[in-house]
């Protein structure tokens, strides 16, 4: 399954505590798209499904549909602040390339 360092997760609850509503989950998920064919994909969420697996990080729950989590296996999310910009990152141990941009992976 997927893991969040704390940097993140401090992150995502300080940006949802700032939604009206407040949203019960992330949900993170894997799309096609991209010039390498998937892309990381980051929502809010005020309900998830059943069939959702959701991990709980200190109070954050992170949402993950079924076709998604084959490929998050694994994956760790940070976030990053640098002179460059900031940003999550999403670390993942089963990428095989990824495009020249960075925004997409194949696995």
């Amino acid at each position: 399954m997927i893991s969040l360092t704390p940097t993140a997760s401090t992150k995502v609850k300080e940006i949802m505590g700032m939604q009206n509503p407040v949203p019960v989950a992330l949900r993170v998920a894997v799309v096609g798209g991209g010039c390498s064919g998937f892309q990381y994909h980051m929502a809010f969420e005020n309900q998830t499904n059943e069939t959702d697996q959701v991990v709980d990080f200190n109070g954050l729950k992170v949402a993950v549909d079924q076709m998604s989590s084959m490929y998050l296996d694994g994956v760790e999310i940070d976030y990053i602040e640098s002179i460059e910009g900031a940003g999550f990152k999403f670390n993942n141990p089963n990428v095989k390339s990824t495009c020249g941009c960075g925004s997409s992976f194949s696995v």
